[in-house]
């Protein structure tokens, strides 16, 4: 397998939405929606979208149907089977939920190109019922080790852990990657960056076993911006232009020690990605020769991933 890592946000990169919204918009719950996100943290409130979904007799088959719809670009569907066929590995970092990208990824045939998500825990429950519910701790910048510039500290975190690399992130850091409590409810992203940076982090150390490894960061939020500043040279961040990490990003380039390669649409992620990695490859004197950028994906023989465990509860 060539030595580089691909990294994907989920939401408004993977597909060209936010999966939460997409799902209570979609089921008609978006007045109820409004009318709670003021007084609750996002993931508390999207389980408690979940409990009233069900009790007004939505089924999960209603939510699996509605987020099949989720608009996913046949270019980003390309892309993630060219890189993957090039030998990279595959890695997704979100503060979504492993439902809902379970459900999308396996709905276009991409679930298993990916060796490791990191993510909310989501599961049906007995009753039939979806359910996010993650894990509280109480974190800051210092306790959790992160001592980039972000924009803001977080105060409290919800964790979700979903194999066995997110298990060692949890037993290392006792943290995983989740939505964060700050003054003002909603979601707030500020801390979800530093802990995704500490996924990264996490990434790099396991790389220092396995010989040389890049990393091609993509994301949109700022939930993206800790990650990008712990990206060393030889690596390269992505972001998504004029979205909220472009500009935090822009506004101070020279933090970053990774080259910066922004694109805009599906089209632009599939050749900005592809071109990177063809880059990557051809320094790699192991490679012979390299695929063209005209390249389109052929089906490839490959042993399937193995399952994900269940989701590891974490103590407090």
């Amino acid at each position: 397998m060539a030595g580089v890592i691909v990294i994907f946000d989920f939401d408004k990169t993977i597909i060209d939405c936010d999966s939460d919204n997409w799902v209570v918009d979609g089921l008609g719950a978006t007045a109820l929606f409004e009318e709670l996100l003021p007084t609750m943290p996002w993931n508390s409130l999207m389980d408690r979208m979940m409990s009233e979904l069900h009790s007004q007799g939505k089924t999960i088959e209603d939510i699996v149907d509605c987020l099949r719809t989720a608009p996913l670009h046949p270019q980003v569907i390309s892309a993630i089977k060219t890189a993957h066929a090039l030998g990279c590995e595959l890695r997704i970092v979100s503060d979504a939920n492993y439902f809902f990208i379970e459900t999308i990824l396996k709905h276009h045939g991409l679930f298993d190109y990916f060796s490791e998500i990191n993510t909310n825990p989501g599961f049906v429950d007995e009753e039939g019922k979806l359910r996010i519910q993650p894990y509280h701790d109480l974190f800051n910048s210092a306790s959790h080790g992160c001592t980039n510039p972000c924009p803001q500290t977080c105060a409290s975190v919800s964790n979700g852990i979903h194999n066995s690399y997110t298990q060692a992130l949890c037993i290392n850091y006792q943290v995983s990657l989740g939505s964060v409590e700050l003054g003002t409810y909603g979601r707030q992203i500020h801390g979800s960056s530093q802990l995704k940076g500490l996924i990264i982090k996490r990434i790099q150390d396991a790389m220092l076993s396995e010989g040389k490894k890049r990393i091609i960061y993509l994301g949109d939020g700022k939930g993206d911006y800790c990650p990008s500043l712990k990206l060393g040279e030889g690596d390269f961040m992505m972001p998504r232009k004029n979205y909220p990490v472009w500009e935090l990003i822009t506004s101070n380039p020279l933090l970053l020690k990774t080259e910066i390669h922004g694109w805009s649409d599906a089209e632009e992620l599939e050749k900005v990605l592809l071109k990177l990695i063809n880059i990557l490859l051809s320094a790699d004197k192991k490679t012979p020769e390299l695929l063209s950028m005209d390249w389109k994906f052929q089906p490839v023989s490959r042993l399937p991933h193995e399952a994900f465990p269940q989701v590891l509860r974490v103590p407090n």
